[in-house]
């Protein structure tokens, strides 16, 4: 499909009467951290239905998806290279230059319009499943992987702050914490609550796929400082004992 026609298709769905919940629930209205996002009115599973009819879009269609003043469509367009990506991540292809060569095109191409991803449901649906992956696999991008998330965590931009976190989901779900205890600490005194919550969240799946003992040595270092929605993210999995320990903490 064009993007043009996605975006008729996705038009043509409107629903007046959703699209006022979701002005509210991500929080559109002046000084709120969604301000200005525009909304059709569908729901995921609407726009994922798209997705799977849209699913081999040509990958320069995409930016005008990712550019699109409604949020939905923007959705789409970064499902459809979640998608395609994850068909060229599969294990068969990981070491396939080809594959490695289309993965990191996505990834630039992630990369160039991460500003786009511009409320918390679209880094969260996105940041794992590319950036998260490509992380994991062969890549021929000579830049470092971490300088790479570096630049996502010193950048300005909340949204690009909270992929430099939310992606170590992919990698703490394989096995390594590295990514995660790294940025963590990066952002543990960040001001939004939203990157207060991105980094509870991240503590506690590191604490759930890796190890409970690194998460507990990283609350013994850190807890004291730690925001306290942070704190009760990442803690929510232990048993009532433990968890009013940290919170005296």
């Amino acid at each position: 499909m064009l993007a043009e026609d996605i975006i008729a298709l996705m038009e043509s769905m409107r629903n007046e009467a959703q699209r006022q919940v979701l002005m509210g629930f991500f929080k559109t209205g002046e000084g709120e951290y969604g301000e200005g996002d525009e909304f059709l009115g569908l729901k995921v599973p609407q726009t994922r239905e798209v997705v799977k009819q849209a699913q081999d879009t040509p990958l320069e269609e995409i930016p005008t998806l990712l550019m699109s003043r409604w949020h939905e469509v923007r959705l789409c367009g970064l499902l459809i290279l979640v998608s395609q990506f994850e068909r060229l991540a599969k294990p068969k292809l990981a070491d396939n230059q080809d594959a490695i060569r289309r993965r990191d095109e996505i990834l630039r191409m992630y990369l160039q319009y991460a500003h786009q991803a511009n409320n918390w449901d679209l880094v969260d649906l996105s940041a794992p499943k590319i950036l998260g992956r490509w992380l994991l696999l062969p890549t021929l991008i000579t830049t470092p992987k971490l300088q790479v998330l570096d630049e996502l965590a010193h950048s300005d931009n909340l949204w690009k702050k909270r992929m430099s976190i939310v992606c170590s989901w992919t990698t703490s779900r394989d096995g390594d914490p590295s990514y995660c205890l790294r940025y963590a600490e990066m952002h543990l005194h960040h001001p939004h609550d939203l990157m207060h919550k991105a980094v509870g969240w991240m503590l506690r799946e590191m604490g759930k796929y890796v190890s409970m003992d690194l998460l507990r040595a990283f609350l013994q270092q850190h807890a004291h400082e730690m925001p306290r929605t942070s704190l009760r993210y990442a803690i929510e999995k232990m048993d009532d004992d433990e968890r009013k320990y940290w919170m005296r903490r």
